[in-house]
């Protein structure tokens, strides 16, 4: 195995001049440029998933050769980098300066991140992998703390404030996009592969009480279907946040 040393470091297309560089010289394809690799890859990815995704499969779906995509960017990693930052751009942000309460800006930033994570369930696993100092990226961060900032916390508690709220809703939405994946994996739909996985869990002797008791807690909470459940405990999740932020901002002030 080569050792870290002898590896060459990684930063990110963003910083290494290549975001938006295509190789000189003749021999590029014709019809084929950046923005349908990336749009392409996207599809792909959407489809089926991190693991299948190879450059070999993707140059076969834009019907080029594989050294053909390598004309427009450098490395694989590369491509998954501007492809995260593509979908990224798809989020409708609030406008932190407009005359809305802050309360309601958490929430659009929210329930936006949530579904970006379900409909791109490979999200989850490129955030933190790269730097995501991408243009779309770096949008949504810049909105996300100039919207903590108008909760009245002090400086020094706007990190942990954004932790709490966007680590739970990358949890939340990372675990929604699983489940949507494995349910079309076996060709069901969500609502029967729930069905399916609880009916195999309950036939388990030993987990017969655990299961009991959340399909009690389940019937408490109400929904007909997998979808109006999570959107429930959702929405009930994130108020409790927004609760507890209004919590802290009146023990902050009363220090």
């Amino acid at each position: 195995m080569a050792k870290a040393s002898e590896k060459a470091a990684r930063t990110s297309v963003w910083l290494e001049s290549k975001a938006h560089r295509r190789r000189g010289g003749g021999g590029q394809p014709s019809g084929l440029d950046r923005a349908r690799i990336v749009e392409v890859t996207v599809r792909l990815l959407d489809a089926e998933g991190l693991a299948k995704f190879s450059m070999r499969r993707l140059a076969g779906e834009l019907n080029v050769t594989a050294m053909s995509v390598y004309w427009y960017v450098d490395t694989k990693d590369d491509l998954l980098e501007l492809a995260l930052d593509q979908v990224m751009g798809g989020m409708r942000l609030p406008d932190p300066d407009a005359d809305e309460d802050w309360r309601d800006q958490v929430r659009a930033l929210a329930r936006e991140y949530r579904t970006l994570l379900v409909r791109h369930p490979w999200v989850s696993a490129l955030v933190g992998v790269f730097l995501n100092i991408g243009p779309n990226n770096l949008a949504f961060s810049r909105t996300v703390q100039r919207v903590v900032r108008r909760t009245g916390l002090p400086a020094k508690r706007l990190t942990s404030t954004i932790s709490a709220v966007f680590q739970f809703v990358y949890g939340y939405g990372t675990l929604e996009g699983h489940l949507s994946a494995r349910a079309a994996a076996g060709g069901m739909t969500v609502d029967e592969y729930f069905q399916q996985a609880l009916s195999t869990v309950t036939a388990a002797p030993q987990a017969a009480d655990v299961i009991q008791e959340s399909q009690e807690i389940m019937a408490a909470r109400g929904g007909d279907t997998v979808a109006e459940m999570l959107e429930r405990d959702f929405e009930f999740a994130l108020e409790l946040l927004i609760a507890g932020i209004e919590a802290m901002v009146t023990r902050e002030r009363g220090a």
